[in-house]
């Protein structure tokens, strides 16, 4: 069983883009080379890893399950060769890739700064960066790192804490001339709510009250899979919104929004650096999140 790490690279690639064509143009080979690779891979390990039909590839099973043990292992091995050039006294400057998925409103908000200022400083580094509000599977789909608004999902996942923030109910000041303002959360239910489509409305409208959780009963017309698009409509004056405050803030100080129920106390929004388990830890990776860390967790860009 003989096979290449460009062989490996190239069938994890073709998983994580889904075409020759897409693999071909990210790692700038043609789609010769990549169908012979893969060809030449699955002869090495004596399975067929796509079924072809039509000029289309889709994954087999034993395809999924080879990447999913890849992807760590080809991880561990890029991070030991890196680490190897690390040299404590004169570090060497981070090379390879970074590849990161973050949501996207927060992402185009406050990280394209954070992360341009770090691939100034680090020139030799490419960095692909993925914004995107679905959660998105690191290890199958490739990532090395992504950040997490909200609780932990993935147990299996490493994480660090990079600051928190804070749920605001907010509604326009058209929305409650003509519907009244909101006083306890039983009232909630008299008005329309904005909705996200990645979270239920039991999740998304949650409080601490009593040292519990309670989830109160509302509904509305208008369902959005995107925080800023909420924002908006609720400035429409379509209904309320419960938003993280680095949605808002802007709005608010503008007066285009008024926070609404701010003595009902809502569940901490923690947000987090996630990466799949890899040791020793790419330097690469480390500095990013500790670059992070450096501009989130004392002072908040939104505050």
């Amino acid at each position: 069983m003989r096979y290449s790490l460009q062989e490996i690279e190239t069938f994890l690639t073709v998983m994580e883009l889904g075409t020759v064509t897409a693999a071909a143009a990210r790692l700038n080979y043609s789609k010769s080379v990549i169908s012979k690779r893969i060809s030449d891979f699955e002869f090495s390990v004596g399975v067929a890893l796509f079924h072809r039909n039509a000029g289309r590839i889709t994954p087999t099973e034993a395809a999924y399950s080879l990447a999913e043990r890849l992807r760590p292992a080809l991880s561990e091995l890029v991070a030991a060769t890196e680490s190897a050039t690390c040299d404590n006294e004169s570090p060497a400057p981070l090379r390879g890739t970074l590849t990161i998925a973050a949501p996207m409103s927060f992402g185009t908000m406050f990280l394209s700064r954070i992360f341009a200022e770090f691939a100034r400083t680090n020139p030799e580094l490419h960095l692909r960066i993925e914004y995107d509000d679905r959660a998105r599977d690191l290890l199958r789909e490739g990532f090395d790192m992504g950040i997490r608004i909200g609780d932990a999902r993935d147990a299996h996942l490493m994480q660090r804490k990079l600051c928190e923030d804070r749920r605001l109910v907010v509604a326009s000041e058209d929305y409650l001339a003509r519907y009244g303002v909101p006083e306890t959360l039983a009232d909630l239910r008299d008005h329309q709510v904005l909705s996200y489509t990645h979270l239920s409305d039991a999740t998304l409208w949650q409080f601490r009250q009593g040292g519990r959780t309670v989830s109160p009963q509302v509904g509305g017309r208008i369902t959005l899979n995107n925080g800023e698009a909420m924002r908006d409509m609720a400035i429409a004056g379509l209904g309320l919104a419960i938003l993280p405050g680095f949605m808002v803030s802007a709005a608010l100080s503008k007066g285009l929004l008024r926070q609404v129920l701010p003595e009902c106390e809502t569940r901490p929004l923690p947000i987090a650096a996630i990466w799949p388990p890899v040791s020793p830890m790419p330097p690469k990776l480390r500095s990013l999140i500790d670059h992070l860390v450096a501009h989130l967790s004392e002072q908040k860009p939104w505050e």
